[in-house]
């Protein structure tokens, strides 16, 4: 009876341990899969080793993680939100951001311009949509020097790109038709011109690696960062940068409003921003650092949409102005669903 007893007060005693081990965390708010293993790997490892401080992960889709921070309001399920740079926005319009003091975060110094994004978050690593492609699988003298080089008929049945977020190849219309995001409606008869070389749109990141590894669209409007994964695969996909840029896109992190661990997620943010982690964070998703002082790889910054020089970031990116991409994100997509999907 006495070994059940103390049997039993250890396991309780592991359990509290355990819970209170929980309670001492810092929750992190994030996609899944990659992009979890993404920041844990190189951002949560190193602050749990400074610190002792573990990390503890929540986990969904963009959408879904901001309705659920809405509706928990003042009692945030997270001390810090991974999410897009525009949809950030939404964060912020929401009040759920708390106004960061960048004077806790010593490494803002060197954040690049394109990651400054508001007083409420930052980026945390940047990427790009651009085409991708299968040279093994499209006429050989289409070189996609130009956005304009996905329109040829050739290239009837062959196309995809995202059908969550189409704001990239509706930007590329409007601009290709002398307007931008601000006036994209004078790309919508380009972009219907489209139509007839879309096979399919796809709906998450695996869905896209499965559609160009198959060959059934062998070109795509794709994240940068599945492109260089799949290649790492075998897959052999050319990545290019079209004369007019490819679109821009920056992931950001912000300190939820009613954090009790704000001072953790400084040091957090820090660590994140370190040059050290950037260039780890490159190694390994191919992403373009966000600051100005990360040592990365000649093979790495070779790669197109790796940005690590101003000039990149200056002449190679599309950049849409992320409050006006909160603010249409809803009509962009209901314009296509309705136009291009239907």
């Amino acid at each position: 009876m006495f070994r059940k007893l103390m049997s039993a007060g250890i396991l309780a005693g592991a359990m509290f341990a355990t819970a209170a081990h929980a309670e001492d965390a810092l929750v992190i708010s994030t996609w899944g899969g990659s992009f979890r293993d993404l920041i844990d790997e190189n951002i949560g490892k190193e602050f749990t080793r400074q610190t002792g401080v573990p990390v503890k992960y929540v986990t969904g889709g963009t959408i879904d993680r901001l309705n659920k921070a809405k509706l928990a309001g003042s009692k945030p399920e997270s001390d810090i939100t991974f999410t897009t740079s525009h949809i950030g926005w939404l964060y912020v319009n929401a009040g759920l951001y708390e106004t960061l003091d960048t004077s806790k975060i010593p490494n803002y110094a060197h954040l690049v311009d394109r990651a400054r994004i508001s007083p409420y978050h930052i980026g945390s690593w940047a990427y790009v949509y651009t085409i991708g492609y299968r040279p093994d699988l499209v006429p050989a003298d289409i070189k996609f020097t130009s956005w304009n080089d996905l329109w040829n008929p050739a290239l009837k049945g062959k196309l995809s790109a995202p059908d969550f977020d189409p704001s990239h190849i509706i930007d590329v219309a409007a601009l290709l038709s002398g307007g931008d995001a601000a006036t994209w409606e004078k790309g919508e008869a380009k972009l219907k011109a489209l139509k007839p070389n879309f096979k399919a749109y796809y709906t998450n990141d695996a869905n896209s690696q499965q559609l160009i590894a198959t060959g059934e669209t062998p070109v795509q409007v794709m994240l940068s960062m599945n492109a260089y994964y799949m290649i790492g695969q075998g897959v052999p996909i050319k990545v290019v940068i079209p004369k007019e840029g490819a679109v821009l896109g920056v992931d950001t992190m912000g300190i939820m409003k009613g954090s009790t661990k704000a001072d953790l997620a400084y040091k957090f943010m820090n660590i994140a921003l370190s040059p050290e982690v950037q260039a780890k964070i490159v190694a390994f998703k191919k992403a373009s650092p966000v600051v100005d002082n990360a040592k990365v790889s000649p093979e790495d910054a070779a790669l197109p949409g790796v940005f690590t020089t101003k000039a990149q970031w200056d002449t190679q990116a599309i950049v849409i102005d992320d409050k006006l991409r909160a603010e249409k994100t809803a009509e962009w997509r209901k314009w296509f669903t309705e136009n291009m999907m239907n």
